[in-house]
């Protein structure tokens, strides 16, 4: 038997926070002729360190096989697209950027964030190491580099394009392996009067909001702002200030400086850590418990789906995303409880859900199907998708949220 080991601190691994089971690749998703076919399914045991507390899945799977050739386009939720404007507009303005400035972002995706800042003339790179999605970003005009970043590659890329004056990291460092290698290729990027931002879902939130749903093997670590400054720390990065956010259900911003021009601190940094340990979050016990939560939210999900199904009710799902394929494959729900579902991304469209073979349809479905119920997967997008799905009333149809709660609206 393998020892697992902490990522950030190499001590062993013996404590658990959560076991979901198994589970596939959550984007992993497969085409008519692949159902068939053996699927691979790996562990969700999440341990945590008792010595440094980060929060982590050993990484059962690399880097490589799950995120060089990629399935989520950031581009289609409207509401992060708005999102990523909004940082880039405040970035500017706080930093003074302009055509002399670089803006360098890690894990760019199709370039959702750095065309706001390409728009303004100011000049960009991208780091992505998906090429498929990579190549939809350079067909925007954003300058993309298909790599993985770690120690050398930063170093690498800060000596062909120089270091930037800002580094964003948006929703990337949870889901690296090689955290201390990626951090240190932060550092690399960055001026050492720049700035860098981390943005991740905050770990306080996920316990207080049952959000187990966005633990699968792509999400290597779920960090507090603790274990963030530890690891940014790793690298001579330090924490400067924190912003706390609504996106995916309660993340954090982080900013963080080399440390010759760090300064200190400002206030919310210490308010996110007082709130951390008052929730227990600098404790090993005080992580504790979160399975008995995860049983009430598998079986209230249960129990709606049999009910309607026993009813005659038609149910059906809103997306495709990583989390619902969490819920759904620990759940065992499969499409006799949830017909199918549908998704905006034509990348997903006319595939089938990893494990539990659940076909995905292109969203115009669910009009002509009028079915009495709609799961909706991507909850963290619930205004948005709440409006896309104004037109289900007129039929008597209702919206179905898993998470915190079980709630139909």
């Amino acid at each position: 038997m393998t020892v697992a080991k902490c990522r950030l601190c190499a001590a062993v691994l013996t404590e658990t926070f959560v076991d979901l089971g198994m589970s596939p690749l959550c984007e992993s998703y497969l085409p008519a002729d692949r159902l068939d076919s053996a699927e691979t399914f790996y562990p969700l045991h999440v341990r945590i360190c008792s010595q440094c507390l980060l929060v982590q899945l050993p990484a059962y799977v690399t880097g490589e096989e799950i995120f060089s050739d990629y399935a989520y386009f950031s581009s289609y939720s409207d509401s992060w697209v708005a999102h990523a404007r909004r940082y880039a507009d405040t970035m500017v303005e706080t930093l003074g950027l302009g055509p002399d400035s670089l803006v360098t972002e890690v894990a760019s995706n199709d370039g959702y964030l750095l065309q706001h800042f390409v728009n303004r003339g100011i000049p960009v790179l991208g780091v992505e190491p998906a090429g498929n999605v990579a190549e939809v970003a350079r067909d925007r005009g954003i300058r993309t580099e298909v790599r993985f970043l770690g120690a050398s590659t930063g170093v690498e890329l800060a000596d062909r394009y120089g270091r930037a004056d800002l580094v964003a990291a948006n929703n990337v460092y949870a889901h690296v392996p090689d955290l201390i290698g990626f951090t240190a290729g932060l550092a690399a990027l960055v001026k050492p009067t720049g700035l860098v931002t981390c943005e991740f879902p905050h770990l306080l939130r996920l316990i207080e909001r049952r959000q187990y749903d966005t633990i699968y093997h792509e999400h290597y670590q779920y960090l507090t702002l603790r274990t963030a400054q530890r690891a940014l720390g790793t690298a001579g990065l330090i924490v400067i200030d924190v912003d706390e956010l609504s996106s995916h259900g309660g993340s954090l911003r982080v900013h963080a400086r080399p440390a010759a021009a760090a300064g200190e601190p400002s206030g919310n940094v210490k308010s996110v850590l007082d709130a951390e340990a008052e929730a227990g979050l600098h404790t090993v016990v005080g992580h504790l418990g979160f399975a008995d939560a995860v049983f009430d939210i598998k079986r209230d999900l249960l129990d709606f789906l049999l009910t309607a199904r026993a009813q005659g009710r038609r149910v059906v799902g809103y997306g495709a995303p990583g989390k619902g394929n969490t819920l759904l494959n620990h759940c065992a729900i499969r499409a006799d409880l949830l017909e199918y579902t549908v998704d905006r991304s034509p990348h997903k469209q006319g595939l089938f859900l990893p494990g539990t073979h659940i076909p995905i349809h292109a969203p115009e479905r669910i009009a002509e199907d009028r079915p009495d119920y709609v799961l909706v997967l991507p909850w963290n997008l619930r205004t948005e998708i709440s409006a896309q799905l104004a037109y289900v009333r007129h039929w008597g149809g209702r919206l179905v949220f898993p998470i915190p709660t079980l709630e139909v609206v």
